[in-house]
């Protein structure tokens, strides 16, 4: 339970704030917490079981690497709705089948971050509509390709990582 917060920093996605709580075991903390609303993620699977990944340059680690579509929540909105957008607007792709593969937290150490997964089958084609400062190029794997390369390391985003994985059971 919080007993007191206060807001270090204020944006466009985040909340910063440092946290006093009381834990279960009657102890107490102070915690520096990231307040966030959330994201969703698609497994894109096309009828010859490849996977939609996208390669997409990161500002934070300076350097472009290998992601499902995917993207934040707008305003309350739901996952599944989220993942459909980030879908269509990322990778230009729509989906008549979606399955949810769970969730994710992202850092609970310092994140509230929930992500949600989803495979999407049946695919049509759509216009692109990536945001202005998103530079991607959209790609297709074989899925036990994309899984090989997740389980090597060469993929490192935990969403990509835990979506193909996910993906790749459920499909067996």
């Amino acid at each position: 339970m919080v007993t007191r917060r206060t807001v270090v920093y204020a944006g466009k996605i985040i909340t910063v704030s440092s946290e006093l709580a009381q834990l279960p075991d009657g102890g107490s903390g102070e915690f520096e917490v990231v307040r966030h609303p959330g994201g969703a993620a698609a497994v894109a699977l096309d009828r010859d079981g490849r996977v939609c990944l996208l390669r997409q340059y990161r500002h934070v680690v300076a350097r472009w690497i290998w992601e499902l579509p995917a993207g934040k929540l707008d305003h309350g909105e739901e996952p599944l709705l989220a993942a459909r957008r980030e879908l269509a607007e990322e990778a230009g792709l729509g989906a008549r089948d979606w399955k949810p593969l769970g969730r994710i937290l992202s850092s609970p150490g310092v994140f509230d971050e929930v992500i949600h997964l989803f495979m999407a089958r049946d695919l049509d084609h759509r216009p692109r509509r990536p945001d202005e400062l998103e530079l991607i190029e959209v790609h297709w794997l074989p899925l036990a390709e994309a899984v090989r390369r997740a389980l090597s390391g060469e993929f490192e985003d935990a969403k990509t990582v835990i979506g193909l994985l996910r993906a790749h059971a459920a499909q067996s």
